[in-house]
């Protein structure tokens, strides 16, 4: 029989904070980064390669898979998981961030958001609870609300709006989520954008509604990272300890440490994989942007000490030439080194909380990033 969602934290070190869910289809331990898998891919690394990055958890993208190849398709596949050959964990987002950025193709309303598909400008409904039926239909272990996002800035006035309508399409995607099968857990998002007050009454009002986790949505949209950490800041001591706390679309490696610092477990970006296909490789001394010049005929490995065999099984000149020449192997190659990086910074911040030394990890880290990119040294 399938146990119930279940998150344990296990040790605190300030605000940074470890533990561990289990779900359907296994443990994720937290701090956790989940790869984007958009269309039931990650994008230039196979499903072998990212779980010998140590990645735990994917996240699947309802409004791409709703529309090709069709939710009720995957799920007569066998559900996403099988489909794409990835046996862990899997979180769903639900459609509403791909929907802000269609603006020019949707219009929202009480009941639903309806937009054309640009890829062939059919016309589609997404309502709270055909998103969580989506969903589900794709198998997700984590499946999260339907809400509205606003990009910033916005007018209190809009974010105001979009908190009270994400509030009540929360309330009926949890009456829609009581068809889940055993196991699968929902998430609420809150919104609220810059603002402080309404972070505070969305947070405060998912929590009445209840739910298995909480996400921070609407970041991560054109505002700076000082504004991204404060509504963290406001957030977090709102939101119940024993649920997991998801940053949406975030972000920076530093990003990610700062973030943690702040009480935050779970988060997901494209960076690592967006970045690798234009040349950027991401390492313990930071951002190496493989096309530079300076690479062009040096013979050293990216970096000696990475647990990744391509960082010292190629030199940066055939990095350099990979990219130059718009080879795949160049963008699979720098897309699976950002995925090992990303879950090594992961396992860094896990380890140093569980040993009380967070602070230190934090400074550390911060500390190789300032000196640079090593072939600078």
């Amino acid at each position: 029989m399938t146990q119930p969602f279940a998150f344990t934290l296990t040790k605190t070190n300030g605000t940074a904070r470890r533990g561990h869910f289990d779900t359907p289809h296994g443990r994720v331990e937290t701090p956790a980064f989940m790869p984007v898998g958009t269309q039931g891919t990650v994008k230039a690394v196979a499903p072998e390669e990212v779980a010998e990055s140590g990645a735990q958890i994917l996240l699947g993208n309802t409004y791409h898979l709703m529309l090709r190849p069709g939710a009720e398709r995957v799920a007569a596949l066998g559900g996403l998981h099988k489909f794409m050959n990835w046996p862990g964990p899997i979180l769903t987002d639900s459609g509403g961030f791909q929907v802000m950025s269609l603006s020019q193709l949707r219009k929202l309303d009480e009941n639903a958001v309806t937009f054309r598909s640009h890829l062939d400008g059919t016309m589609y409904e997404l309502t709270p609870e055909r998103s969580i039926e989506i969903q589900l239909l794709l198998g997700a272990d984590i499946v999260m609300q339907l809400d509205e996002c606003l990009r910033l800035p916005a007018s209190h006035a809009d974010l105001e709006k979009a908190v009270q309508l994400s509030l009540r399409w929360a309330a009926r995607c949890k009456r829609a989520f009581e068809k889940a099968p055993p196991g699968h857990a929902l998430f609420g998002i809150v919104q609220g954008g810059d603002d402080k007050a309404l972070r505070v009454q969305s947070a405060q009002a998912l929590v009445d509604i209840g739910f298995h986790g909480y996400a921070v949505g609407g970041l991560a949209v054109g505002e700076p990272q000082d504004v991204m950490l404060a509504m963290i800041e406001t957030v977090a001591p709102v939101l119940p300890a024993e649920r997991p706390r998801y940053l949406m679309g975030v972000g920076t490696p530093d990003d990610l440490l700062e973030a943690v610092a702040r009480g935050i477990d779970m988060f997901d970006c494209v960076m690592p994989t967006r970045n690798g296909r234009h040349g950027m490789a991401f390492t313990r001394f930071g951002p190496v942007n493989v096309g530079n010049a300076r690479h062009v005929a040096d013979p050293r490995p990216l970096d000696e000490q990475s647990n990744h065999p391509a960082t010292h099984t190629y030199s940066r000149a055939y990095l350099h030439h990979l990219h130059k020449a718009n080879e795949i192997f160049g963008a699979m190659l720098l897309s699976s080194i950002n995925l090992a990086y990303y879950q090594s910074l992961m396992a860094g911040m896990r380890a140093s909380i569980e040993a009380g030394r967070f602070d230190d990890f934090r400074r550390t880290t911060k500390e190789n990033w300032a000196r640079g990119d090593i072939a600078a040294l």
